[in-house]
């Protein structure tokens, strides 16, 4: 038997692209969340963030809910999910969670650059403001600043009241809204607050 060697040719990664994503992504909206967050935190965050996720991605509809993916290929590697906060007396506010980028796709600026993706989307739908709960380190990068308290309120009260971020797409300063916002059925579950 005779083998033959050839040198192998470095295949050249394909690139990434960023969409918005619909229904028909829910399942691998849930597999990549569950995956990555229990990588990081462990099963049991795995699967709150993984249901969760799933839940937000059976309801995108690009009004209340909003999702925008990176795919390398068929493969999506990361998401970034919007959804909106119904204020009484309030302009349109979305509120940027979760966030997930597969674990052998992090550190390479994709989750900043599925927030710019999500917030200049929203900024064309006339959004004129972004909260988030996370990590002020991360999501300061992406323009997000600590919200005060009697600014906004989130949903419900936050075990971390130093996540609670905000950021302004009209580049005026946040508008102070009075009472708690009702949020999209998935985030009505206090253990994710």
């Amino acid at each position: 038997m005779r083998l033959e060697c050839r040198p192998m040719t470095p295949q050249t990664p394909q690139p990434l692209t960023f969409d918005s994503l619909d229904t028909s992504s829910r399942d691998a909206v849930a597999e990549l969340f569950t995956r990555t967050f229990t990588a990081s935190e462990g099963e049991r965050e795995g699967i709150l963030v993984g249901n969760l996720a799933s839940e937000l991605a059976g309801l995108i509809d690009d009004q209340e809910v909003m999702a925008i993916g990176a795919r390398q290929g068929d493969a999506l590697v990361g998401c970034v999910i919007f959804s909106h906060l119904q204020f009484e007396h309030a302009s349109r506010i979305f509120m940027l969670s979760p966030l997930a980028v597969r674990t052998a796709f992090q550190r390479q600026g994709i989750g900043s650059q599925l927030i710019r993706h999500g917030l200049e989307e929203l900024q064309r739908r006339s959004v004129a403001v972004v909260v988030t709960y996370g990590d002020p380190a991360f999501y300061g990068k992406a323009g997000f600043q600590p919200i005060a308290p009697g600014t906004i309120q989130p949903p419900f009260p936050l075990s971390q009241p130093q996540g609670w971020l905000g950021c302004s797409l009209m580049g005026e300063p946040l508008p102070a809204l009075p009472g708690r916002p009702t949020c999209v059925r998935p985030f009505r579950n206090p253990a994710y607050w």
